[in-house]
């Protein structure tokens, strides 16, 4: 009788500390999952996939990047994964660079990826992640590379922006600014290059040499990358102004001033542009005429956008949704488990990940 006693006083302990993990699971995401599917449910969010990195447990995620049809993840041993970022599976991992090296920026351009790693400009296979081709540049490197069919375009922390032919990476030609302030961001096409200073400037000049097209001068210095879309050029200024300007001409278009200093290009979709701003949040900004629609005082950055709604991770780790019709907060949902995302500027998925690995991609549901 005590023997049995014994047995069905261990089950029942055994039952209880099943329910409490249970209990705790669901209340804080389980270890399964990154979001619960209750907090997915009461925030109208469906799972499209998730999936857990293959890095090691002495290193942890640090970056991702969304370009083309691929999420890159690159932890902080330098260490990439790519996935599909549709379906979530991987399609290679594997060391990018040695322990410590810098990788500045990663780019697409048609079938192959760029970085700066290091001292080195190094192309990509898109597929196995293998190193094609890589040059050793002269210089260290102050903002991620561009290119276009026939050169790369590398600035400098000698403030000149160098242009080497893609073929060989022979140095064509030198560009600077003439105030000679540093650049802090490039982009290129095949009618033209664009770079931005320190200096407040933005300089647009033959893609095969030094003439000038356009400039305009802004009153602080060029934070972030400059963001392209369609005709016009977005970017933030360290005279705490975000400018919306016409790429083609240069043309002044319109200024939105933030009142507060500027850290981080903005993101840019179809209608709104938001705007991170230093104590004040995350600002929404009509794309049309450069108003403020909403500024979200513990908004951190846009995740994705769908159908008028905005979906903005904050300093807490919440989710909160915003109404850019309406103008108004819908609601908040625990986010707490994540602190890693890739801001989506394209369509409405949401891809979140922890420093431990655990990816994941959500969608609104219809």
């Amino acid at each position: 009788m005590l023997k049995m006693t014994r047995c069905v006083l261990v089950l029942l302990l055994s039952l209880l500390v099943f329910c409490d993990t249970a209990r705790c699971e669901a209340t804080e995401g389980g270890s399964r999952w990154l979001v619960s599917a209750a907090l997915l449910e009461h925030s109208n969010l469906e799972r499209v996939w998730e999936n857990k990195l293959p890095i090691r447990k002495a290193e942890s995620l640090e970056r991702l990047f969304i370009i083309g049809n691929r999420i890159y993840a690159l932890s902080d041993r330098n260490y990439m994964v790519s996935l599909d970022k549709e379906i979530g599976n991987v399609i290679f991992s594997r060391d990018v660079a040695e322990v410590g090296f810098p990788v500045v920026g990663l780019e697409l351009y048609k079938d192959e990826l760029f970085s700066i790693v290091g001292n080195r400009l190094v192309e990509i296979d898109p597929e196995s992640g293998t190193e094609r081709r890589a040059k050793t540049l002269v210089v260290s490197a102050t903002c991620p590379a561009a290119r276009n069919s026939s050169y790369f375009y590398v600035a400098g922390a000698d403030r000149r922006m160098h242009t080497l032919r893609s073929g060989d990476k022979v140095q064509i030609f030198e560009a600077a600014a003439e105030n000679d302030s540093m650049i802090t961001s490039i982009v290129a096409d095949e009618r033209f290059v664009i770079f931005a200073t320190d200096g407040g400037n933005v300089i647009s000049i033959r893609p095969d040499r030094p003439k000038l097209l356009w400039q305009f001068d802004a009153a602080g210095g060029i934070v972030g990358p400059i963001v392209r879309d369609g005709s016009s050029l977005f970017f933030a200024s360290g005279d705490t102004n975000v400018y919306r300007i016409n790429r083609f001409s240069g043309e002044f278009v319109w200024k939105y001033p933030a009142g507060a200093v500027l850290e981080r290009a903005p993101r840019v979709t179809q209608e709104v542009v938001y705007q991170y701003v230093c104590d004040k949040g995350l600002a929404a900004i009509d794309k049309g005429n450069g108003e403020l629609l909403w500024q979200l005082p513990e908004g951190v950055d846009l995740l994705a956008e769908a159908k008028g709604k905005a979906y903005v991770i904050t300093k807490a780790g919440k989710l909160v949704v915003m109404d850019n019709n309406k103008l108004k907060r819908l609601y908040s949902v625990n986010f707490v488990g994540v602190s890693k995302y890739a801001a989506n500027v394209t369509d409405s998925k949401i891809y979140i990940a922890d420093t431990e690995g655990r990816i994941a991609c959500l969608k609104p549901v219809e």
